[in-house]
């Protein structure tokens, strides 16, 4: 699946990608958006995605595609600072979220850890022992510690910002999700205000499992509790079909119209005014708030510290320092008829 086309026909675009120095200048093909001038934005240190500025829409991107974009600490970061961006840029009325590569995300960037290498956690700046620390990480973590929840909770509550950045964002956030979108990566498609997806995606939650609890919490304020259980109970995906006729996405189309039917969603919003947006974005979002969102994602997060430390949590560590990341998540989802992208396990 190829990177977002721009908003005009023969109109440069300029973005800023990972370990650039200066903007790259590629030619543009769509004809959705109305440009307000395509301007070069100074992020040059961005890691984990990119960030480009096409006509009235702020474009961020998962840049991880030989990890399948798997979430490190330093990409809900940078994804915080570029949705800050967009929100300050005048010019800006939407923000287009979309990864690269075979998927959207294929959840956190797991396989040293889970088989016991803390190092790839750092990239983030933080004191020496603090809880974004690798080696506390580590620590942390080793069966045999005396785990410290507020210390784990510490690490996992700046991703819950981050990805919240998303839902917290003035202007509002469109994601497109092609491929697979699973654990972690659900976080930031459901964070998002308005999800179009392929119909023959992946979305889930398999972590529910073992390992895992969703930390974002998004899940029943999107299909309802009813059906949020039928998925974390068991932890099954959906298609995408099956995701839009749950109303956990707004739209699903076959993956040969998926960036079309995107960008024209993504160029009707942007025709409204910005203070409009913001207004209607902000008067929805205020239900969620009062029906305790917060208050569930600080359980939430609790929670995927808890699993990660059960007998059960534990046990699927040793496996994966036994025989890697990917057996171990093989063994737990296997059972399910659905490991990787064989199955969904709803019939």
């Amino acid at each position: 699946m190829q990177s977002p086309e721009s908003a005009v026909s023969g109109e440069p675009k300029k973005s800023w990608k990972k370990g650039s120095a200066g903007p790259v200048v590629g030619r543009v093909a769509s004809t959705a958006i109305a440009p307000a001038g395509n301007r070069a934005i100074a992020m040059t240190n961005l890691e984990t995605l990119t960030y480009e500025i096409d006509g009235s829409v702020a474009r961020i991107t998962l840049n991880r595609p030989e990890r399948g974009n798997g979430i490190t600490p330093r990409m809900p970061a940078e994804l915080a600072a570029c949705v800050e961006r967009a929100n300050l840029d005048p010019e800006v009325h939407v923000i287009a979220l979309a990864g690269n590569g075979t998927g959207f995300c294929g959840g956190y960037d797991l396989v040293a850890s889970a088989e016991g290498d803390m190092s790839e956690l750092g990239g983030v700046e933080a004191p020496e022992g603090s809880p974004l620390d690798p080696a506390v990480i580590g620590a942390n973590h080793m069966p045999e510690s005396n785990w410290d929840p507020v210390t784990d909770f510490q690490f996992m509550w700046r991703n819950v910002r981050g990805f919240m950045s998303l839902f917290h964002s003035e202007k509002p956030v469109l994601c497109k999700v092609h491929g697979y979108c699973v654990a972690g990566g659900t976080d930031m498609a459901l964070c998002s205000d308005l999800l179009v997806i392929a119909s023959e995606a992946k979305i889930g939650y398999p972590p529910a499992r073992v390992w895992g609890s969703p930390t974002t919490a998004m899940w029943a304020s999107r299909v309802g509790p009813m059906r949020a259980k039928r998925l974390l109970l068991t932890g099954d995906s959906l298609t995408g079909a099956e995701a839009e006729e749950w109303g956990l996405a707004t739209e699903a189309a076959p993956a040969a119209e998926l960036d079309e039917r995107f960008e024209r969603l993504v160029g009707r919003v942007a025709q409204m005014p910005i203070n409009q947006l913001v207004m209607m974005k902000m008067l929805v979002n205020q239900g969620l708030y009062a029906q305790g969102l917060h208050q569930t994602q600080l359980l939430g997060t609790f929670f995927d510290g808890v699993a990660r430390h059960t007998e059960e949590g534990h046990g699927f560590v040793r496996r994966a320092a036994e025989s890697g990341f990917k057996e171990a998540v093989r063994e737990r989802d296997e059972p399910y008829g659905d490991f990787g992208l064989e199955g969904f396990g709803l019939e």
